[in-house]
């Protein structure tokens, strides 16, 4: 007989006001656990869907790098309407994830801001090299801050260094981080008041595993 995958319980307005944002987190880490296992679960996707489309209320928004790699639904073994999802190369913040961001928190109600970046980078091994190409030469600008950084790493700083190349690109994570608390007041605000909870975290290539950052 053929499967016909989990139809998980669309989360409701009140059950995403009941969550807090650690307990959002423990589900993220959970998820990722089973994805590591490749145990990741079976869903019916027609029936989400249809139980979907009257709302959403989802639990987080994670902002991710372009990369085609890392499908970041199943890397966290979420279903449709558990997150918002951004996808820009080098997860860089500009007013546009701003605003999503914002509207995913204050306006729908989801309890955690994740920024994550992820080993093996292009766009940051572009940002170290300086490449400069088209539109590729602005976006790569917004992570050569973190290129720029000294502190904190011992070895050949070139994009040829897979160690460097990732230690980069967890730079330029908490920097978006710190971007994201001071460019925008609404996101800042409801993480001091407990509201929500604003993280980085990097994704290894090799495992799949997720690591959240305390910034």
């Amino acid at each position: 007989m053929e499967k016909q995958g989990l139809v998980e319980k669309v989360l409701t307005k009140e059950e995403q006001a009941s969550l807090t944002p650690d307990k959002v987190i423990a589900l993220l880490k959970e998820g990722n656990a089973r994805f590591v296992r490749g145990e990741i679960t079976l869903r019916n996707h027609n029936e989400q869907i249809r139980r979907a489309v009257a709302g959403q209320y989802p639990k987080a928004v994670v902002l991710s790098c372009l990369d085609s790699r890392i499908p970041v639904e199943d890397v966290f073994d979420r279903g449709i309407g558990d997150m918002f999802v951004a996808r820009v190369a080098g997860n860089t913040i500009n007013v546009d994830i701003l605003g999503s961001m914002e509207f995913a928190c204050k306006i729908a109600g989801a309890k955690l801001v994740v920024v994550m970046g992820h080993e093996h980078c292009g766009a940051v091994m572009g940002a170290i090299d300086g490449v400069q190409l088209g539109h590729i030469t602005a976006l790569l600008g917004k992570i050569r801050p973190a290129t720029l950084i000294t502190d904190g790493f011992e070895g050949v700083r070139t994009s040829e260094n897979a160690d460097y190349v990732c230690w980069v690109a967890e730079q330029n994570v908490r920097l978006g981080v710190e971007r994201v608390r001071a460019e925008s007041t609404i996101l800042c605000e409801m993480e001091q008041a407990g509201d929500i909870k604003i993280v980085g975290a990097m994704y290894a290539m090799d495992t799949g595993e997720v690591k959240i950052l305390t910034i």
